[in-house]
Parts: C-alpha cells; sequence; structure tokens
C-alpha cells in the first residue's frame, strides 16, 4: 500500500519532470561514460591476454642478421628461458594490380615440422600451407578482405629483390600483429600492408638463410627476469649481427594497444566524475527550491505528527529516485555504446575475436557515486528540514533584510526602466545563488569550448603535418642503406621534380634509467621537404653535433636541451654514441629525434649512406613514377603523403580519435541540462513574484523580462569566465588524447569558442522559450493562493 508521503512524492517527481529528466540524462551520461570506458579497457585487456596465450605469442624477441640454427643451442641455455626457436622474417612487397603503388609486406617463416609452439597463427580460412609446395602461403585476413583476395587466388610478391608468384592457400591473424602499418606510417592500414606466412624452407632459400635464422622467440620461465634475458640473448647474438632484443611490451603491436587501453583508462577516471558532481549541484537546487516553496507543507507534517526522520526521508527518497533512474539508464547506454565501439576496435586491431564485457565494478562505481552525489546533496536539504519547527514552518518566512544592497537611487536608476532595476536588484540580492548558476552555465560553456578545440585542434594537427612539417609528395625507401647515387637515378625518373635523401637508423635512446626503443632520422643540411619545426612553426637548424628531438620523445625519456643522451645504435657495427639535445622540435606524428645526415653517418663510419629518399612528383606523372618504382629491386617500399594523410583522418574520424565526437557531445548535453535547469529553477522560485507583477499591471513581456533578463545577464556573466575555463581544459584534454602515435596541440581557437557561447545563448534561448510558454499560461488566482 502507498504511504501519503509516497503519493506526495509522485506528485513532486511528475511536478518537476522535466528537470528531473535533465538531471537523469546528466547522470546518465556520466555513468555511460563510465561502464563504456571500464568495459572496453576490460575488454581489450581481457582479450589480449586471452589471445597472446592461447596463441603463446613470444614474450623476447631478439632480431639479427644471420644466425646459424646451432646457436639455438645456446640460446635456450640462458638461465629463464623456457623455449626458444628461429625464423625467418623479411620485408616483401605485393603487386596489387589495381594500386600502382608497391604494397609492403613482412614475410614470416613458419616452422618446417607444420607444429607452431610460439606466435601461433589465427586460421580464419583455409589451412596451413603443404611442406612441399614451396608457393603457397597464408595472407593476413585484413589484408586480403581489403583487397578482396580470396583463398585459391595467386599474387606476386617480390622478396629480396626477387620476384615470385604464390598462391593463398588460408587467411591467418597473428597476436604479434594486431597493429600494422607501412614503414614510415604511424598509421594503421589493412589495405597498406601485409603479412605473409610461408614454410621456414621457402623463405630461407629466398632471404638466404639455408641453415639460419634472422630472429629468435623466446618464451621465459615463470619468474625469470626479462631483461637478463635480453641481456643474454644480446651477449650470444653479437657476432651474427644481433641488432637489440626486445620485451612484448616493445612490440610495435603491443605498444599501440596498451597505449589505447591506457588512455581508455585515463578517461575513465577523470570524465565521468566531472558530470556526476554537476548532477549532484543540480539536485542540491532542485530539492532545495522544493523544500523552501514546501515549507508550510513541511510544517503541517510535523504537526500531524511525522518525525524528522520521516520528512527527510520522503526528500530523500526523491533525490534517490532520480540517481537511481540516472545511473539505471547510464549502465544500459553504457553497454549499448561499448558494443557500438567494438567494430571499431576490429577495425583497427586485428583481434579475431572481441567481445564487449561490461565490468561489473563500472555498474557498481557508477551506482554508487550517482547515489553518493544524492546523499551528499540531500545532507544539506535534511538540515533545513530538521532546523524548522511546526509553528515557525507554517508562518510566512521573515522578510530577507535587503537594507545592504546595492541601492538603483540617483541618475543610473532613472536610466532603468522598472522591470531592469527589479532584475538587478533580484541579482544583488541573491549573489550567491547568481554565482551557483553562473558557475553551472560556465562549467558547461568550459566543455563545450574545450572540446570544440579539440576538434580544430586534430584537423590543425593534420594540416601541420602534412603541409608544414612533411611536405613530400612521397616517400622511398630502400631494403638496405645506398649510396647517395641512389638518389641521383631516383631524380631522373621522368616526373620526380625533387629528391631529398635521408638515413634512418635503428637506435635505443637513454637518459638515465629511462629509455625509448625507436630510430634516428638523419637530414640533409637543409631539408625542404621534410623538417623539424619549434613551436613558431620556424624550421630548426640541424647543428654539427648534436640531436633535435620531437617533443614527444623528449616527454617520454625526461630530457631537455643539454642533457647527454646514450643512443645505442642497433644496426651497422653498432656504436654507442654519446650525443647532446641540442633543441625539442613540434613534430605531431610519431616520436622522432632528429640528426644531420652527414654527422650521423659519421658517427656510424658509413660515408654517403642513405636509407631512402623523400619525392616531390609531377601528379599527372605518378602512376607512371609509383609503376617503376615498384619495378626497382632495391626498393623495399612507398609510402605515399595522401595515402597517410587519409588513413590518419579515418583514425580520426572512426578510430581512437572518434571519441572526442562523444565527449563533445556529452558536454553539449551537460550545458544545456545546467542551462534549462537554471532557467527552470528560477520560474518555480518566483512564479509568485511574477503573478503579482502581473495583477499590477506589468506586460507579459515586461513579466518574461524580469525573469530572464535575469538569467540572460548570468548567462553573459558565465560565457568570458567559461571560455578562460575552456582554454585551460582543453590543454588538459590535449594531453589526454595524445600519445606516441599523435600529438594534438592545443591553442586559442577563437571560432571554437565562438561556437560555443553560441551554442550556449542558443541553449538558454530555447530554456527561456520553454518557460515563457509556462509562464503564459500560469493561472494568476492559482498561483497568488499557493501560500495563503
Amino acid at each position: 500500500m502507498v504511504s501519503p508521503l509516497d503519493r506526495k512524492m509522485l506528485r513532486d517527481l511528475w511536478r518537476i519532470k522535466t528537470q528531473a529528466i535533465a538531471i537523469i540524462l546528466v547522470i546518465a551520461t556520466g555513468v555511460m561514460l563510465q561502464v563504456m570506458m571500464s568495459g572496453l579497457v576490460a575488454s581489450l585487456t581481457e582479450t589480449r591476454r586471452t589471445y597472446y596465450e592461447r596463441n603463446a605469442l613470444a614474450e623476447v624477441i631478439a632480431p639479427a642478421v644471420r644466425v646459424p640454427e646451432t646457436v639455438l643451442g645456446r640460446l635456450a641455455a640462458i638461465p629463464g628461458v623456457a623455449r626458444v626457436s628461429g625464423r625467418v622474417v623479411g620485408s616483401a612487397l605485393i603487386d596489387v594490380p589495381s594500386d600502382p603503388v608497391p604494397i609492403q609486406a613482412q614475410a614470416v617463416g613458419l616452422p618446417e615440422s607444420g607444429v607452431q609452439d610460439q606466435n601461433i597463427v589465427f586460421l580464419t580460412a583455409g589451412r596451413l600451407p603443404a611442406k612441399n609446395h614451396r608457393d603457397e602461403a597464408l595472407l593476413l585476413s585484413g589484408f586480403a578482405a581489403a583487397h578482396g583476395y580470396k583463398i585459391g587466388d595467386r599474387i606476386d610478391v617480390v622478396m629480396n629483390g626477387a620476384q615470385r608468384r604464390i598462391r593463398i592457400v588460408g587467411l591467418a591473424q597473428s597476436p604479434e600483429y594486431l597493429f600494422v602499418a607501412a614503414a614510415g606510417e604511424m598509421v594503421p592500414d589493412p589495405a597498406r600492408y601485409g603479412v605473409i606466412w610461408m614454410r621456414h624452407s621457402s623463405l630461407a632459400s629466398v632471404y638466404d638463410m639455408t641453415g639460419a635464422f634472422n630472429q629468435a622467440l623466446f618464451t621465459l620461465t615463470h619468474g625469470a627476469s626479462e631483461q637478463a634475458v635480453i641481456d643474454a640473448a644480446d651477449r650470444v647474438l653479437k657476432p651474427w649481427g644481433g641488432t637489440g632484443a626486445y620485451g612484448r611490451s616493445d612490440l610495435v603491436s603491443d605498444r599501440f594497444v596498451s597505449e589505447e587501453i591506457g588512455g581508455l583508462r585515463t578517461m575513465s577516471r577523470a570524465v565521468p566524475p566531472l558530470f556526476i558532481a554537476v548532477a549532484a549541484f543540480l539536485l542540491y537546487i532542485v530539492v532545495s527550491r522544493i523544500v523552501q516553496a514546501e515549507r508550510e507543507e513541511i510544517g503541517l507534517l510535523k504537526a500531524f505528527g511525522y518525525t524528522n526522520k520521516e520528512v527527510g526521508v520522503h526528500y530523500t527518497k526523491l533525490l534517490l529516485i532520480i540517481a537511481v533512474a540516472g545511473a539505471a539508464l547510464g549502465c544500459l547506454l553504457g553497454v549499448l555504446a561499448g558494443r557500438a565501439m567494438i567494430p571499431i576496435y576490429t577495425t583497427f586491431y586485428n583481434f579475431p575475436f572481441l567481445v564487449f564485457r561490461p565490468d561489473p565494478a563500472s555498474f557498481a562505481i557508477g551506482a554508487l557515486a550517482s547515489v553518493v552525489s544524492a546523499s551528499a546533496g540531500s545532507v544539506f536539504v535534511l538540515r533545513r528540514i530538521f532546523a524548522l519547527t511546526p509553528s515557525e514552518a507554517m508562518r510566512p518566512p521573515a522578510p530577507a533584510d535587503y537594507s545592504k544592497t546595492v541601492s538603483l537611487k540617483g541618475a543610473v536608476g532613472r536610466l532603468l526602466d522598472q522591470p531592469t532595476r527589479i532584475v538587478l536588484r533580484s541579482l544583488a540580492r541573491s549573489p550567491w545563488r547568481a554565482l551557483g548558476l553562473s558557475a553551472g552555465i560556465a562549467g558547461g560553456m568550459a566543455l563545450a569550448s574545450g572540446m570544440t578545440t579539440i576538434y580544430g585542434a586534430f584537423d590543425r594537427m593534420m594540416n601541420l603535418s602534412f603541409t608544414v612539417i612533411d611536405r613530400s609528395d612521397a616517400t622511398v625507401y630502400f631494403y638496405s642503406p645506398l649510396g647517395e647515387k641512389a638518389a641521383y637515378e631516383l631524380a631522373r625518373i621522368p616526373g620526380v621534380i625533387a629528391v631529398e635523401p635521408f638515413r634512418e637508423v635503428a637506435a635505443t635512446l637513454k637518459l638515465g634509467r629511462k629509455e625509448h626503443r625507436g630510430s634516428v632520422s638523419g637530414m640533409i643540411l637543409d631539408p625542404q621537404m621534410v623538417r623539424a619545426i619549434d613551436d613558431q612553426l620556424a624550421p630548426i637548424h640541424l647543428p654539427d653535433q648534436g640531436l633535435v628531438l620531437s617533443q614527444a620523445l623528449a616527454d617520454i625519456l625526461g630530457a631537455a636541451p643539454g642533457d647527454m643522451l646514450t643512443v645505442d645504435v642497433r644496426e651497422g657495427r653498432q656504436p654507442v654514441l654519446e650525443v647532446p639535445v641540442t633543441q625539442v622540435a613540434s613534430s605531431l606524428i610519431g616520436a622522432p629525434a632528429y640528426m644531420q645526415m652527414q654527422a650521423l653517418n659519421r658517427a656510424m663510419s658509413e660515408p654517403n649512406r642513405i636509407s631512402g629518399a623523400h619525392l616531390r612528383v609531377d601528379a599527372a606523372r605518378a602512376e607512371a613514377i609509383y609503376q617503376r618504382l615498384k619495378d626497382m629491386p632495391t626498393v623495399a617500399g612507398v609510402s605515399v603523403a595522401e595515402n597517410a594523410r587519409a588513413s590518419l583522418q579515418k583514425l580520426m574520424d572512426q578510430g581512437a580519435g572518434s571519441a572526442r565526437y562523444i565527449m563533445g557531445a556529452v558536454a553539449f548535453i551537460i550545458t544545456f541540462g545546467v542551462v534549462y535547469n537554471a532557467a527552470r529553477i528560477a520560474q518555480n522560485e518566483r512564479a509568485r513574484d511574477l503573478a503579482t507583477l502581473r495583477v499590477m499591471g506589468f506586460s507579459k513581456s515586461e513579466t518574461l523580462f524580469v525573469l530572464l533578463g535575469e538569467l540572460g545577464l548570468i548567462t553573459l556573466v558565465a560565457l568570458p569566465v567559461g571560455s578562460l575555463a575552456g582554454y585551460g581544459l582543453s590543454f588538459a584534454i590535449a594531453r589526454g588524447f595524445s600519445s606516441e602515435l599523435y600529438q594534438i596541440p592545443a591553442s586559442f581557437d577563437p571560432f571554437s569558442h565562438g561556437f560555443s557561447a553560441a551554442f550556449i545563448l542558443c541553449a538558454a534561448a530555447i530554456s527561456g522559450l520553454l518557460v515563457a510558454r509556462d509562464v503564459n499560461r500560469m493561472d494568476l488566482v492559482s498561483v497568488l493562493k499557493s501560500r495563503d
């Protein structure tokens, strides 16, 4: 049976239904983000762990130039090694007839016995290559889908300068290729990079590895020291050109998946509490207004025998119903949103399976946070209820003392009409209420302007990267460093306008206890196509000695100009260099380190060597140029700037960067919720005053001006404050979205702040129209009798 207080509570909920719905949506938004992001973190983490375990992903990878198979025994004897195997890997090019650009690929050897004990491939279709069929191969399923390849198709592949025609007998995925990107590109694109698996003997004959291998895979015993195994493997493999063993965490694929998980985890902890806090603020204001308006009813309830506890529970229930409804809706939306995000991750990361599994803790945290926020607001409300005695509550409240408020007498007062003076007096008499509402609107403005600025920052990052930092049309990579003569050969190709050679050297950069496995980019003295720039977008002159670090790399190492870095080169003679940091560049993609090419070659004792070249080409002859490059045996790959930009744009719109759209929509929702509640609360609080003004002869428009003019002034005051807060927030959001893959440059964007201000004003106008409609329908007699 429903008690009288519960019936009253239901009537109260119906009366404030629009405000309750707005608050429920704000709470639901925060809980939705909590459930979605926590669920994605749990799903990605658990799927990755399961995939790695089922398919025995190696814990340590040790590449080398050419290692005799007899060395495997010495590697297996390293303390802490449970299992070791050697395989052949090599660069390849796939000739796709419909694409003039040679497609880069990785050729990977499979055990000759057919028994895979490490880095086991996951067959999505077909079968493994047969032992006695050297032309059979597996193809990465994502690449096959992008180009429409099926089992039984034949493709032309260039391996080690020799062209072969292979037959696809199966489609596969592998835990070491969750993230695939072409050389020189930092964005996954299944159409631009392929992986081919063939029998060991097939690849050994192609890459001159008969009786040898060039990559060792290690599985460690429980409790073994990864670093100790890495150091021991480097010592064993050094005579055979070992280029430095590394752990699973330095695997490019795992690194990018880990960064994605880390970014989601950070956002799941930082963003939802903000929305819960705003919801708590709105709940407090709404219920405080109800308690103030029902002062006499509370007195009557106490006079009829209801205790403080019973009355307090009544209003607490009202809060909790709104909070629980918001939490429940948020949990449901979070699951739906998480499931909607799964296809994005399966597109950019090659998981064979990925099911959204909500983290049970996120439901509990979301519900608990909602209830706690509502309870926190009820504490302040209950203090007012408990303080009221029946006799005091049933008397009209004592008139407020306005003797010390701002006076509008004199010349200023005479210039203002009566409605304007009423608005200004109301603001002066209730400054804390005005400040509270202004703070809520400013918070919405900050969220809206901060997220809108990030939209512009993403576009600015793209433009800077491909028009200021990298102004080339294409980049050519060689299988191994060649003499500078190779650059002149590229320049002689008809349609090539300019050539700018570079040297890329794999290295581990160390500063103190911090290190980063990457590369050093050697550039010519005065580069024109690909440049290092400072924060003013001016080109940086590369010194004769020293390194210029990108901001991302400087942050990773904690380096600053003047620091001495240890550069452990992992190719050629493998020198260990001590090089000073001369400057920090504003590179926006990747984490490069720049050095003058001649200085780098001198340090390597390999003068006049280049790893590739940046090209500017005649667009009309581009297809013929790329076809010519495809036929050159020394070319390991070609990266076309237009394709790289399109892939990055796709990532920004559909991949990790798509979260900015969700956050932007959420920011606008919360902004409208704050503005609408402010307007509705003002209407409810001043309904009797507005009716009195109408009876005294004020027109409808003048009465609405008294109500909405106050909200308009509060909104106008909130705009610059919110804009300033949004400017600071945009830097925090930019840091949250930035990773080693790309860095988002935050700055003041007038358009973003103007657009956000226009939205706030629009939200205020719509709220005003909704309130005005109710005011115009107001029954003056009923309102004036409401306190009799």
